[in-house]
């Protein structure tokens, strides 16, 4: 064996064993380990929203702690934007999407769809199509819808399912995944 691969070995072994550890200290809720291990040790989130036209591109947890200012960015920028309320996204949610991302190795940022919903916009657009629920998670800050250009509805959706962490829905037709930190399930296609 030569000086460079036992290097190489050694660097491996201390990565998972740094990966073991990061799993071990971060925040936990239900089947947490599938999903943080393609959230990172450094968290960012990128997006974008062509209802307002800005741009996110966040850092917002940095070794087992969520940065106050940058997750506030995070609400705000995620907010119902027919009446410009914010509030609080599930930070579980902000983690799906994250690790979903990071999972499908691309660096386009997410084009945002929908994320919070206040209760009279969430009513506006059920009244518009069946497809919206009626005590959807997106009224309590705990849903994202989103695309991407360059993966397919199925692949996003794929890479949502593998955090273990939430619902996923496809709506291929619509081109969007829906994500959320509710009880694992999946529907659509």
């Amino acid at each position: 064996m030569t000086e460079h691969t036992s290097a190489r070995m050694s660097r491996r072994a201390l990565l998972g064993a740094f990966a073991a550890t990061a799993v071990a200290a971060a925040p936990t809720f239900s089947n947490a380990a599938g999903f943080l291990r393609g959230a990172g040790d450094i968290r960012r989130l990128k997006m974008y929203s062509g209802r307002t036209g800005e741009h996110l591109d966040m850092i917002y947890w940095i070794e087992g702690e969520y940065i106050k200012d940058a997750v506030k960015e995070i609400h705000y920028f995620m907010r119902d934007w027919r009446t410009d309320q914010v509030k609080a996204i599930d930070t579980r949610t902000i983690d799906i999407m994250t690790a979903a991302h990071n999972l499908m190795d691309v660096t386009e940022p997410y084009l945002l769809l929908s994320g919070y919903r206040s209760a009279k916009t969430n009513a506006m657009l059920r009244s518009r199509s069946r497809g919206v629920a009626k005590n959807s998670l997106h009224v309590q800050g705990q849903a994202a819808d989103l695309r991407l250009g360059s993966r397919s509805v199925r692949q996003m959706a794929r890479a949502a399912q593998a955090c273990h962490a939430g619902g996923v829905g496809q709506y291929s037709r619509s081109n969007f995944v829906h994500m959320d930190c509710g009880p694992v399930r999946t529907w659509g296609a």
